[in-house]
């Protein structure tokens, strides 16, 4: 009978103690708990407070902290705490990103070998690029970003690609938040440059770092869209200015996008009309 009651306590009895101060501790007991309502299926307040080893009334703030930030849910017909959507949505990110690498890398190969220079896969992030594959090209002199690199949206092949996906309205909020630092003398520091270039890239569907970054390097860049046709990343082809040529953007420009494109339905995702090889 005592478990039964206990199994149907939610909440305390009362709950009136101040908040604990943000700590390390805090968050440890925190990922605590929630790793342990994920391993149940449906727990009451007390089954959580004795699997973790707390006091209920500090299990319950961190059940309230998580529920208000959609990692568990509350039931109050049964009361018992589950796993939240939230939890879903974070795992399902790091699931595509670990398809994405997967999948982008034989495509990478293969563009490496067709071009000759390096191929670059990136996630586009709230403020920046991040490229986290690389396929080095055989060259002595070659392009290299170590994974976890980032790169400013409008200073990088992919990030162009990306915003010239974009609805203005985005763009906009985006440039406000991460600004327009100027790299090179050739970096497009100017919103309206960027702008025209932005529509450029969207048009032909593969865009140009012409040195904006760093000097003596281009890189030709193509987005890759998720299931709803929003851009997700990008692949890229980089290398020496003397190597990547004004002339050879022509035949660089349509493969990175056909390699994009190739990604993005290795995925699942949907390019946009036209974009599709």
């Amino acid at each position: 009978m005592e478990t039964a009651e206990k199994r149907q306590r939610g909440r305390p009895r009362a709950f009136h103690g101040p908040a604990e101060p943000a700590s390390v501790q805090s968050l440890d007991r925190a990922l605590r708990i929630l790793a342990i309502v994920a391993e149940g299926s449906g727990l009451s307040l007390s089954e959580i407070a004795a699997q973790s080893g707390l006091p209920a009334s500090t299990a319950y703030r961190m059940l309230t902290t998580l529920e208000n930030h959609g990692m568990v849910e509350f039931d109050s017909s049964d009361q018992l705490w589950s796993i939240g959507v939230e939890t879903y949505r974070i795992g399902a990110a790091f699931l595509r990103r670990r398809k994405l690498v997967d999948r982008a890398r034989i495509v990478m190969q293969e563009l490496m070998e067709k071009t000759g220079e390096t191929a670059n896969l990136g996630v586009a992030e709230d403020d920046c690029v991040v490229f986290v594959s690389q396929v080095e090209t055989h060259q002595a002199i070659r392009a290299f970003f170590r994974p976890g690199t980032r790169s400013s949206f409008h200073a990088s092949g992919i990030g162009k690609a990306v915003l010239a996906h974009l609805e203005p309205q985005r763009v906009g909020a985006v440039l406000r938040r991460t600004g327009l630092e100027c790299f090179t003398e050739k970096t497009l520091s100017d919103i309206s440059a960027l702008a025209r270039d932005l529509v450029t890239i969207k048009l032909r569907g593969w865009s140009v770092d012409d040195e904006e970054r760093h000097p003596g390097m281009r890189c030709v860049a193509a987005a890759i869209f998720n299931e709803f046709g929003e851009p997700i990343g990008g692949v890229s082809v980089s290398g020496p200015t003397v190597r990547v040529t004004p002339q050879r953007l022509a035949e660089i420009g349509p493969l990175v996008r056909d390699a994009a494109a190739a990604v993005t339905k290795m995925i699942g995702g949907r390019s946009p009309q036209g974009l599709t090889p």
